[in-house]
């Protein structure tokens, strides 16, 4: 039997952010429209797509933590992948036809290891022909499902470390890495341009998002353990658990309800420049900002219901 709104759900639902272990072979589309309906939130979103083959930490949105979704693409991820190589697949992961490529028999940890290292730090990488970055306009997966060979331009993502945790060896050979990388990183292109470095060809087999800034897979909830509404609210995180640092500034009464109103205030101590996180006298996220430096004043750029 399908989980049920509670008469809760129908009313309203709260702003925060729930840590979802995304199953394989669902959407990050189907995570939400299952919660949306399960809580009857407004407003539910995601912050960042998993493939549908991909399992782990998948960060929902509710109501104006929605809003936050642009910073928190900025919090570092971490992967566990399985790189098969020997093989390569026209979608550069398993949901393709492996075809031989060469043979990795001979290859050894050290050697996977010291090829790793060029994928380290800002670099150039082609995104996969099966993707949705859009090439004059339409989606490369579009133009490859019709025979096309897109050729998606290469983009510059970072990856913070990259290092080998295994390696089977033998004709059918797998290499598992741990990859902790920035916003826009493929993991299908690293296993890709992987394989391709040690001359043997490469696809991504089996990936974990293990981390998303302070979220992990091992405190991560699945969709299936959540019954109700109130599940889901029961496990809910403050919504600036999604957030990067950033300076803090505590605002009082008056100052709140003058934030709330898009309106600028002056705070001490005064904060510095950079972006801003403005919370009330019980510690909750209000508003983001910055600082005008000639007012001297704390300035609302975003505020949370």
């Amino acid at each position: 039997m399908p989980p049920q709104r509670s008469p809760s759900a129908e009313r309203s639902f709260v702003s925060g952010v729930l840590n979802v272990d995304k199953a394989a072979g669902e959407t990050s589309f189907q995570v939400v429209r299952k919660l949306r309906h399960l809580t009857g939130a407004h407003r539910v979103g995601h912050a960042g797509t998993l493939d549908p083959l991909a399992t782990g930490v998948l960060p929902i949105l509710f109501e104006s933590a929605t809003r936050l979704a642009e910073f928190a693409h900025q919090l570092p991820k971490t992967y566990v992948a399985d790189i098969h190589l020997g093989f390569a697949t026209a979608t550069d992961d398993a949901e393709a036809e492996a075809i031989a490529q060469g043979d990795p028999s001979g290859l050894t940890i050290d050697d996977v290891a010291q090829a790793l290292t060029h994928f380290t730090g800002r670099i150039l990488q082609e995104p996969p022909a099966f993707s949705a970055v859009k090439i004059e306009g339409e989606r490369a997966y579009r133009l490859a499902r019709r025979g096309e060979e897109p050729k998606p331009a290469a983009r510059e993502v970072e990856i913070y470390e990259a290092r080998v945790l295994d390696l089977v060896p033998g004709p059918q050979a797998v290499a598992r890495v741990e990859i902790r990388c920035g916003s826009g990183t493929y993991l299908r292109s690293i296993a890709r341009d992987l394989g391709r470095r040690l001359g043997v060809g490469g696809y991504l087999g089996r990936l974990v998002r293990t981390a998303y800034g302070p979220l992990t897979v091992e405190t991560a909830m699945t969709v299936a353990a959540q019954t109700s509404a109130e599940d889901v609210r029961d496990r809910l995180l403050p919504a600036e658990v999604i957030l990067p640092d950033m300076e803090r500034v505590r605002l009082n009464v008056e100052q709140e309800a003058m934030v709330r109103q898009g309106r600028a205030v002056r705070v001490l101590p005064e904060p510095g420049p950079g972006p801003i996180r403005a919370h009330d006298l019980a510690g909750r996220l209000v508003a983001l900002g910055h600082t005008d430096p000639l007012r001297r004043t704390f300035v609302p750029e975003k505020v949370l219901s």
